[in-house]
């Protein structure tokens, strides 16, 4: 595995790394980052189909600013469909874990009800094995090592975990695979469910109801191809939108900030090569 570097602008070089093979864990993805500039990293984090855990080994903290406020954290959790929020810090060394929601349970040892959109100190979740882990990420060598160690955290956490269940991970799969245009009244009919039931189990599992659920994974879909340069007017119309301001939007709901603005997010721009195949979304 050689990690790939690259400008994000003229004063930030990252350093973006991948596990030289697919995880073996089902709905967990993960990537290392390096950033490094001449100032403080300024960073938009911008929601997506993943529940995100951060985990920074460098000597100092991010300063997170979102709705809730300002947050000086070394390890984060973010739920499901976050708010936008913004990161600073001088230089990024971390290792980023995206999680299905049909594992995030299980490994964060929460309900995703309970997470909802919030960002949270890690430590808050695992304890002290978060700094413990924190160590032995700063003290490993290589990449490969730090992947490794992520490795064995999460599997542990993951093999003593309650799945989710079937239906609601049929139903998620269905949304994901759709790209968000899933007939949302659809699903309980075709799982044998309620509507009622359905809607009650998926939010409590995965932490939004269905139909927010493909909102935000049809966002995704939509931004990235942004990212990639087609045009807005295509991009709602493909992507199921009753039109160009409806993209707009949700665009803005999702990221505060315009259509123009989050297409060229470092963050997202740098997903190509951290996140391939979108890991972590189904």
């Amino acid at each position: 595995m050689r990690p790939v570097r690259r400008k994000a602008d003229s004063t930030a070089t990252w350093e973006i790394a991948r596990p030289s093979r697919e995880t073996a864990l089902p709905g967990i993805d993960m990537a290392g980052f390096r950033i490094r500039g001449d100032s403080p990293t300024e960073l938009r984090a911008i929601p997506h189909p993943a529940v995100t855990v951060a985990v920074e080994f460098g000597d100092r903290p991010v300063d997170i600013h979102g709705a809730t406020g300002r947050m000086r954290l070394k390890s984060l959790a973010a739920g499901l469909a976050f708010s936008a929020f913004q990161v600073r810090a001088d230089g990024v060394e971390c290792v980023q874990i995206r999680l299905s929601p049909l594992a995030a349970h299980p490994v964060l040892g929460l309900p995703l009800v309970e997470l909802r959109g919030s960002v949270i100190a890690l430590d808050d979740l695992w304890g002290r094995d978060t700094p413990r882990l924190r160590e032995r990420l700063h003290h490993a060598r290589t990449w490969p090592e730090r992947f490794a160690l992520i490795d064995a955290e999460v599997f542990t956490r993951l093999r003593a975990g309650r799945p989710v269940d079937p239906e609601v991970a049929w139903a998620w799969r269905q949304i994901v695979a759709s790209h968000g245009r899933a007939r949302v009244s659809d699903l309980a009919a075709r799982t044998g469910w309620s509507r009622q039931r359905m809607w009650s189990r998926f939010g409590s599992q995965i932490g939004l109801t269905p139909k927010r659920a493909a909102i935000l994974v049809r966002f995704d879909h939509a931004i990235h191809r942004l990212v990639r340069g087609h045009h807005p007017a295509r991009v709602a119309a493909d992507g199921g939108y009753a039109d160009q301001s409806h993209l707009h939007h949700d665009v803005r709901a999702f990221t505060g900030t315009t259509l123009t603005a989050a297409a060229n997010e470092p963050w997202l721009a740098a997903d190509d090569v951290a996140w391939p195949a979108h890991g972590g979304a189904v």
